[in-house]
C-alpha cells in the first residue's frame, strides 16, 4: 500500500517502483519520517524533542505521546482508538511517503538481506524511545508460545539510556526486575487476584535497580519488570504483546483489561494462566544484575576517527550499537547486516544524505535524523562526514536477529 501516490513524468509509481526509486536515490539508504505513538496510561517525560504543544495533540482520550518508534514495520496495539498506520515507519521520497513495511515486502532481500528475508519474510524487529515522567507498572511480555495463543509473536527487548535524552531522571529512575528469591507462586497469585482491590503490592516481591545513563539492561520474555523514568532507547522483537501485573503505580490506577491484555478470550479470569506466563527461573535469578545489566562493549579496536560500542548485545533477536564520529572526521563504516539508525548528536553527511540532530520537532514535521541502511550498503560501507569542528556525531544503530558481527 502506498500512503501517498508518487508521480514521475505524470505517471503514478507502483509500491515496488517507489520503494526501488527511494533506495536508488539514497544509494542503499532510506530516509524515514518520525513515528510518534501515544500511550493512554503514561505521562510524557518531554525528552524526545517533540514540541511542547504537541504531546497531547491526539487528544486526552489517546493520552500523551511518550514514544517514538524507529524502523518499525509493527503496528501499535493501542485499543479501538488506534490510528491508521500507528507505530509504522514511513519512507520519505520526493515529497511522498510509503510504509517501510511495504518497501520490505516489495524489495525483500535487496533491502533487509536474503538471510533475514528467507528466514522471516519480514523485518523482524524495531526500536523505540519511551519517555515517561514516572515509572511503568510491573508487567511482562509473553514468549513465542504464549503470544501465539493470541496470534502474536513473543517479545524480548533491551534498554539503553542515551545521555543526550536524559537531562533529567524523571520521578523514579529505578527499574524493578524479576521476583525476589524465595517468593512463591502462591504469593504472586494472591497479588494478581487482588488486582481490582486497590494496590496489589506486587513490587513488594521485587528489587529495584538504579538506572545510569550510558548503560542498559537485557529483558527476555517472561521477565517481570517495571521500567523506571529515564528516557529509554529500546530495541525489541517485532511485537507489541504485554500484560500489566501491577494495579497501581505512581498514583495511577491500571485498568483490569491490561492485566488480561495478552490472554486468550477463553482464559480471561484464569489466574493460573497469568502465572504460567512468568518464567520462574529467570525471575528468581539471584544474580539478576550480573546476568541482565549491560555496560557498553567495544565493537571495533584501533578505529581512526570514530568509536563504536555494542549497547544491546545479550539477545539473538536483535542488537544495537552506538557510533561516535569525531569532529571533522570522514570515516567509512561497514556492518554485516541491515539496520535502522537514529541521530543523537551532531550533523554532517552520510552517503547521499544530509544528517542532523533536531532540537525540537513538531508533530507531522519531517526530519533528517532517521534512516534505514540496506544490507548491501552496510556491507559495502557507509561514508560519514562530520561537518563540525567541535561537535561529535553520535547515532544509535538497531539490527535484526542473528547479526553476524555479534558474538553472544
Amino acid at each position: 500500500m502506498i500512503t501517498s501516490p508518487s508521480t514521475t513524468n505524470g505517471k503514478t509509481q507502483s509500491a515496488a517502483s517507489l520503494a526501488s526509486s527511494a533506495l536508488d536515490q539514497g544509494k542503499g539508504i532510506l530516509r524515514l519520517a518520525p513515528t510518534w505513538v501515544p500511550r493512554s496510561f503514561c505521562v510524557p517525560g518531554r525528552r524526545i524533542k517533540l514540541h511542547p504543544d504537541d504531546y497531547y495533540v491526539l487528544g486526552g482520550l489517546r493520552g500523551g505521546i511518550d514514544e517514538r518508534w524507529l524502523a518499525s514495520t509493527t503496528p501499535a496495539k493501542n485499543g479501538p482508538l488506534t490510528g491508521q498506520h500507528e507505530g509504522l515507519s514511513k519512507i520519505v521520497f520526493n515529497g511522498q511517503q510509503c510504509l517501510l513495511k511495504d518497501a520490505v515486502d516489495e524489495l525483500k532481500g535487496a533491502l533487509i538481506g536474503e538471510r533475514l528475508w528467507q528466514t522471516y519474510g519480514a523485518w523482524p524487529m524495531y526500536s523505540k524511545f519511551f519517555d515517561n515522567q514516572g515509572p511503568l507498572p510491573h508487567h511482562i511480555h509473553h514468549n513465542d508460545e504464549k503470544a501465539a495463543l493470541i496470534g502474536q509473536l513473543g517479545k524480548p527487548e533491551a534498554y539503553y539510556f542515551p545521555p543526550q535524552l536524559n537531562n533529567h531522571g524523571g520521578d523514579f529512575p529505578y527499574t524493578f526486575f524479576g521476583i525476589a528469591p524465595g517468593t512463591t507462586r502462591e504469593q504472586i497469585g494472591e497479588c494478581l487476584r487482588n488486582f481490582t482491590k486497590g494496590d496489589n503490592r506486587i513490587t513488594d516481591y521485587s528489587s529495584a535497580y538504579f538506572l545510569r545513563p550510558g548503560t542498559g539492561w537485557d529483558v527476555p520474555p517472561g521477565l517481570l519488570h517495571a521500567p523506571g523514568s529515564l528516557c529509554t532507547y529500546e530495541p525489541q522483537k517485532a511485537s507489541d504483546v504485554f500484560a500489566m501485573y501491577q494495579s497501581l503505580v505512581n498514583k495511577a490506577v491500571i485498568p483490569e483489561e491490561l492485566l488480561w491484555n495478552g490472554t486468550p478470550k477463553e482464559s480471561i479470569g484464569d489466574y493460573e494462566a497469568l502465572l504460567d506466563v512468568i518464567d520462574w527461573d529467570l525471575n528468581l535469578d539471584p544474580n539478576m544484575r550480573e546476568n541482565r545489566f549491560m555496560a557498553p562493549l567495544p565493537a571495533v579496536k584501533n578505529a581512526q576517527g570514530y568509536t563504536e560500542n555494542w549497547v544491546c548485545y545479550k539477545s539473538d533477536a536483535f542488537s544495537a550499537k552506538e557510533l561516535t564520529v569525531e569532529p571533522g572526521a570522514t570515516v567509512v563504516i561497514k556492518d554485516a547486516a541491515a539496520y535502522g539508525l537514529i541521530m543523537m548528536q551532531g550533523h554532517g553527511k552520510m552517503g547521499a544524505w544530509d544528517i542532523e540532530t533536531p532540537a525540537l520537532i513538531r508533530y507531522g514535521q519531517l526530519t533528517h535524523d532517521e534512516y534505514f541502511v540496506s544490507e548491501q550498503a552496510a556491507l559495502e560501507g557507509v561514508t560519514i562526514v562530520n561537518h563540525s569542528a567541535t561537535d561529535p556525531i553520535v547515532m544509535l544503530k538497531h539490527f535484526g536477529p542473528g547479526n553476524p558481527d555479534l558474538v553472544l
